[in-house]
């Protein structure tokens, strides 16, 4: 958990192009606001909750009074698949007067990680996202647990509405998608895939292409790039040590990939968000 609060706005949480290596949950209490995601256009309404992905690109507009409890939570580098790969969330659910209790309650208990500012700018970077894991990292394991199980409280409530992908029911899938996660630091071949799911190369690439909307290799860089951005903003390593890292002889082809994933250079993204 990185940050929990309440906050009132007044027409004034209108940010553009937000992306971060964690994920966001909003439950509203009053007024109206809209989330752009890159598929759909949300409007966040009372008594609804929220959810943002870690690492989609998106935008807020708020023209009015509209009032909101959040909720920022990351994954740490774990060798496994992730639950937001292997479901189809809603972004939108119903809740009631006992998950806002809940939430006030939170909110109350842990005063200190609430945001300094709406503006992403202001949390969305290496100081405050490390201030707030080293916050995290320092609580007595009773208000870790507290906080752990509000979040899977709350995330709960998503997953009774969340839908198995479909590689989900692939076996083949299922190993492949496990074998890549276990060894997203080192290399690995579309043979040696081909090989765990006992098919050829080129039917894996189809088979794979089909079940989860793009190729073994873009979701092997995909992944990479994902636990490049959080590096970025937890771990001082020099980019070249970071490529090596996650599986990239070649520190150049890591930064060129870095670029055409994320839009900008590993350095500027290191120093747009508040480390050199």
């Amino acid at each position: 958990m990185l940050n929990v609060g309440f906050a009132r706005h007044h027409a004034d949480w209108n940010w553009q192009g937000v992306s971060s290596p964690f994920t966001r949950l909003f439950l509203v209490t009053d007024g109206e606001a809209k989330v752009y995601l890159p598929d759909k256009a949300v409007t966040l309404l009372p008594g609804h909750a929220y959810m943002v992905p870690a690492y989609v690109t998106h935008s807020y507009e708020c023209r009015g009074d509209f009032a909101l409890y959040y909720l920022h939570v990351y994954e740490e580098f774990k060798n496994e698949a992730s639950l937001l790969d292997a479901y189809d969330f809603p972004t939108e659910i119903e809740i009631d007067e006992l998950d806002r209790m809940a939430f006030a309650s939170i909110c109350h208990t842990f005063e200190g990680a609430a945001l300094p500012s709406s503006d992403p700018q202001s949390y969305d970077n290496t100081e405050s996202v490390a201030d707030s894991m080293e916050r995290y990292h320092k609580l007595p394991l009773h208000d870790k647990m507290l906080l752990r199980g509000f979040a899977l409280s709350l995330f709960s409530r998503f997953v009774r509405y969340a839908q198995p992908r479909v590689w989900t029911e692939d076996e083949r899938i299922i190993r492949v998608v496990s074998h890549i996660n276990e060894h997203i630091a080192e290399a690995i071949t579309l043979d040696e895939l081909a090989s765990i799911a006992c098919i050829t190369k080129s039917y894996l690439i189809r088979l794979f292409t089909h079940a989860m909307g793009m190729s073994p290799v873009r979701f092997i860089n995909r992944k990479r790039m994902e636990h490049a951005q959080l590096m970025l903003l937890t771990e001082k390593i020099s980019v070249k040590e970071m490529a090596y890292r996650l599986g990239f002889s070649d520190h150049s082809y890591f930064i060129r990939l870095f670029r055409q994933c994320v839009g900008i250079s590993p350095q500027e993204y290191r120093k747009r968000n508040g480390r050199n």
